[in-house]
């Protein structure tokens, strides 16, 4: 099995090559150690990692600032605060922003190891949970295949873009329910901004063409929200 990779960001370079060696030879980890935010972006932009540690108070960009880039574009990587501060204030901001754990120097590196474990095996539970949840959705008189990327019909068959079977699948997992607009951006498109919502309009009305044989199944606009894939029996 690989090494669980670590990407580390911190601008003290005597704290950061001590929790480099120790996470790398005790932990057994493959740690990525970056002094600024800015270099912490570049290296999880161009690498795969299992967990993030990140310092707050950093030049260029501090951790914050970096956790919010970094939920952009993985909502789900586990996420460790590592700060000077103890104040409840930075506490708040730093869950607020989706971060999963929080230690304030000093602390023992003992600590943190059992803290980035105990973070990994949750991770591992949420993968697993998200592994079992169905590749082939009903919808009306439509099979949808995700894996296959395709609608069945009878005997037609309507191939998907991966964008589009992406969108299909997260309302059929909330079938009748609503999908926010942010949380199918972020989780497709990594980026909520104005162009992607633009270009998810457009993966949308293909939807909406492709199921429109079967009046029971629409989907609709829910104001100030986002979507929701209606199925009538």
């Amino acid at each position: 099995m690989s090494a669980k990779k670590i990407l580390l960001v911190e601008d003290d370079p005597n704290l950061g090559m001590i929790l480099e060696d120790y996470l790398s030879l005790k932990g057994k980890f493959d740690v990525t150690l970056c002094d600024d935010g800015e270099e912490g972006l570049k290296a999880f932009t161009s690498a795969a990692y299992d967990i993030c540690i990140l310092d707050v108070m950093m030049p260029k960009k501090d951790g914050f600032t970096l956790a919010k880039d970094i939920r952009k574009i993985n909502k789900h990587i586990p996420i460790i605060f590592a700060t000077a501060k103890g104040m409840m204030e930075d506490k708040t901001e730093a869950f607020g922003l989706g971060g999963d754990d929080y230690i304030t120097k000093p602390f023992k590196i003992e600590e943190l190891l059992l803290r980035i474990n105990a973070l990994l095996k949750r991770a591992g539970n949420q993968e697993k949970v998200e592994e079992e949840k169905p590749k082939i959705f009903t919808i009306g008189k439509y099979t949808f295949d995700y894996q296959h990327q395709t609608i069945i019909n009878g005997e037609e068959q309507q191939k998907l873009s991966t964008k589009e079977a992406e969108l299909l699948r997260l309302l059929c997992l909330k079938m009748n329910d609503v999908l926010t607009r942010e949380e199918a951006l972020l989780q497709i498109w990594h980026d909520d901004n104005y162009f992607n919502g633009r270009s998810m309009d457009v993966f949308l009305s293909k939807l909406r063409k492709y199921l429109k044989e079967d009046s029971r199944v629409e989907i609709i606009n829910v104001h100030g929200k986002g979507y929701k894939l209606l199925v009538n029996q």
